[in-house]
C-alpha cells in the first residue's frame, strides 16, 4: 500500500508519528500491528481496495489467539505460520509427490515420516510434531470443513513410510476423506509422465481477496511462504495445469483401491 501511494518509509514513519525502523519492521512482520493501525495506515495510503483493508484488519484482530500458539517456542515459526495460513485460507490446493499430505495423513504415517527426519529427532519431539500435525486437521474435520484439492503423486501412495500394513491403513483413510463433500483427491499417475512442479511440495492458500493468496512451499528447512504476484501467479498456473493432467475425483478413488489391495 505504502508503494502504491508513492510514500517512503520516512514519509509513512512521520505520517503515523513513528520512526521509520518501526514502519519496516511492521512490513517486514518482525512486529506485530493492531487493527486501528492497519487501518490508519490505509488511510494515509488512501488505500482504494476496502475489502483488502478489512481482511487485512480481521487477520490483524486475531493475531496471536489460534490454537497453534501453544507449540510456540517448542516448533518453528514456518510451521505455525503454515497452520495458521491453512486457518485463514477459503480454500486449500495442496501438491504432494512423495508424501501423503500433511491434513490427511494417519497418526501412525505421521510418526513414520518424522522418524527418518535429519538430524534425528527424540522421542518427545517426534509425538510433538505429531500433536501438532494431527491439529491442523482441524481446516478439514469441522463443518462445515473448508474447500480442499489434493493432488498427490502416484509415488506418494505407494512408498511404504509405515510398512504395507500401515500404508494400507492411510490409503484407506484417503479413500474415506475422498467421500466428503468439500475434499477433493486427484491422482497424478506415473503414466502421465513429467509434470509442471514434478520437484514441489506446494500448499496453495486462496485468500479472502486475491492479494492474500498465498503459496506456501515445504522444503529440509522447514515452510517457505511466498506472496509476490509473480510467485503467486506461477505456482497457481503450475496447480492449473497439474490438475489437468490428473485423474478425476472417482477415478482417482478407484485407482486408489487398487493400490491398496496390491499391498
Amino acid at each position: 500500500m505504502r508503494e502504491s501511494a508513492g510514500l517512503t518509509v520516512a514519509d509513512a514513519g512521520r505520517e503515523l508519528g513513528a520512526d521509520r525502523t518501526r514502519i519496516s519492521n511492521m512490513e517486514a512482520g518482525r512486529l506485530g500491528v493492531s487493527t486501528e493501525r492497519v487501518r490508519t495506515l490505509a488511510n494515509i495510503y488512501a488505500a482504494p481496495d476496502s475489502a483488502y483493508v478489512d481482511a487485512l484488519s480481521g487477520m490483524a484482530e486475531e493475531r496471536g489467539k489460534g490454537w497453534w500458539e501453544e507449540y510456540r517456542g517448542t516448533l518453528s515459526t514456518g510451521a505455525l505460520d503454515l497452520a495458521e495460513l491453512e486457518s485463514h485460507a477459503v480454500s486449500l490446493t495442496v501438491l504432494q509427490v512423495v508424501y501423503i499430505p500433511g491434513l490427511l495423513q494417519t497418526e501412525e504415517y505421521a510418526q513414520a515420516v518424522f522418524r527418518q527426519s535429519v538430524p534425528k529427532l527424540s522421542h518427545l519431539d517426534v509425538q510433538r510434531r505429531v500433536s501438532y500435525r494431527m491439529q491442523r486437521k482441524r481446516v478439514i474435520e469441522r463443518t462445515p470443513a473448508k474447500s480442499c484439492t489434493f493432488l498427490v503423486h502416484e509415488a506418494a501412495l505407494r512408498m511404504l513410510f509405515p510398512g504395507a500394513d500401515g500404508q494400507r491403513r492411510q490409503l484407506e483413510r484417503l479413500i474415506e476423506m475422498s467421500e466428503q463433500e468439500d475434499i477433493s483427491i486427484r491422482v497424478i499417475p506415473f503414466e502421465v509422465g513429467a509434470f509442471p512442479g514434478a520437484n514441489s511440495s506446494l500448499t496453495f492458500a486462496t485468500g479472502p481477496v486475491p492479494q492474500l493468496d498465498t503459496a506456501a512451499l515445504d522444503t529440509a528447512h522447514g515452510s517457505v511462504l511466498l506472496d509476490a504476484d509473480t510467485h503467486v501467479e506461477n505456482y497457481r498456473c503450475i496447480l492449473c495445469r497439474t490438475r489437468d493432467i490428473s485423474l478425476d475425483a472417482k477415478d482417482s478413488r478407484d485407482f486408489i483401491h487398487k493400490v491398496a489391495k496390491q499391498l
